[in-house]
């Protein structure tokens, strides 16, 4: 039984389709997609928060990396402490409300964060590749192909 009360409007903006809107200060900036993309598009009350949390990442992190040249990786750095960064390896959910990152800290070492949707925080890093005689890896293009096999 779900008490929570909510007013007229807020029944309306949750059960609204998702939308996307940023404005940077050059065009150069333009990093968000121009829609969202089919499988976001289902009303957010019909997606717990974790799953929401994890689509809408997923773009950041897709988005992110197409500004990267072949030489960048994309790493997350975590806000207090000195945990460092993440070098974005994986990423997924577990329902209702966790989300979690996996992947190597800045020595190699093999690393995951579990984190609470509540608690999500995530800076997005350009950060070397590790190995200069391979390919950049490109989770951001996985997760997003993962998303549109789903």
């Amino acid at each position: 039984m779900d008490d929570k009360i909510e007013t007229s409007a807020e029944a309306a903006e949750a059960a609204a389709l998702p939308r996307c809107h940023e404005v940077h200060c050059g065009p150069e900036g333009e990093a968000k997609p121009a829609q969202v993309p089919e499988p976001l598009q289902k009303p957010v009350a019909a997606k717990s928060p974790a799953q929401w949390a994890y689509e809408r990442l997923i773009l950041y992190i897709k988005n992110f990396e197409e500004q990267l040249d072949g030489s960048q990786e994309v790493a997350m750095g975590f806000t207090g402490g000195d945990a460092g960064v993440l070098r974005i390896e994986g990423m997924g959910f577990f329902d209702p409300d966790i989300v979690t990152f996996y992947g190597s800290d800045g020595g190699g070492a093999k690393t995951q964060l579990v984190q609470h949707v509540s608690q999500l925080n995530v800076m997005l890093r350009a950060l070397p590749k590790p190995t200069e005689d391979k390919p950049a890896n490109r989770i951001g293009f996985r997760l997003a192909a993962d998303l549109e096999q789903q």
